[in-house]
């Protein structure tokens, strides 16, 4: 299959200043003919939203009004059961530092044998003039480990996927995109992106 010279390709920005997450997106939406680029380095918007939704919306806005192109944003989060869903939006802001959302999570569950959980994700496709086009959702179904499976890591090391017998954060590219919150929204998104952008892939 030959795809267009790359400056002929519709251009999606994904509305993150983290490489490492506009390269995973990427690779979950598939092999689509697009120039993807992360949004301007200046941006920096609050997440200051009440739901996955309304967070992903508000970066997804900003990026498309200050580029001018079609993007793409997402929010994810932690959701446990046995904390009625906490820390959910607040995941990213639950503590500052990795071991110590770590720390906070274990001591909360300390002694619950209930220890379900699952990752969270919403991706919204927003237009060049910041409209809401399409929003898609991933869940990813585990439990809490009661220590980390690994060090330096943050709640994926403690989220143990029985689908994989792994946990999140030793899961591979190929297992995020079919078994990961952000991997089911991303591939439930990619029919849409490619209609709104035109995109013919036979």
């Amino acid at each position: 299959m030959e795809y267009a010279p790359l400056l002929s390709r519709p251009k999606l920005i994904i509305a993150s200043n983290n490489p490492n997450k506009v390269a995973e997106i990427q690779s979950m939406l598939g092999p689509l003919p697009l120039q993807v680029e992360n949004q301007p380095s200046q941006l920096d918007v609050k997440e200051t939203g009440s739901t996955y939704l309304q967070n992903a919306l508000l970066k997804a806005q900003a990026a498309a009004k200050l580029t001018n192109c079609w993007t793409i944003a997402d929010d994810s989060g932690l959701e446990v059961d046995a904390l009625n869903g906490a820390p959910g939006i607040f995941s990213a802001r639950y503590e500052k530092s990795n071991e110590a959302k770590i720390t906070k999570i274990l001591q909360a569950l300390e002694g619950n044998p209930y220890r379900s959980a699952r990752f969270r994700s919403v991706i919204v496709l927003s237009d060049p003039e910041g409209n809401l086009i399409k929003e898609a959702e991933g869940i990813c179904w585990g439990e809490i480990l009661k220590e980390p499976a690994y060090q330096g890591g943050e709640f994926e090391s403690l989220f143990w996927v029985r689908e994989a017998n792994s946990v999140y954060g030793e899961l591979s590219q190929e297992q995020l995109t079919r078994l990961g919150s952000r991997g089911k929204a991303a591939r439930a998104m990619a029919p849409y992106l490619r209609k709104a952008l035109k995109i013919d892939i036979n």
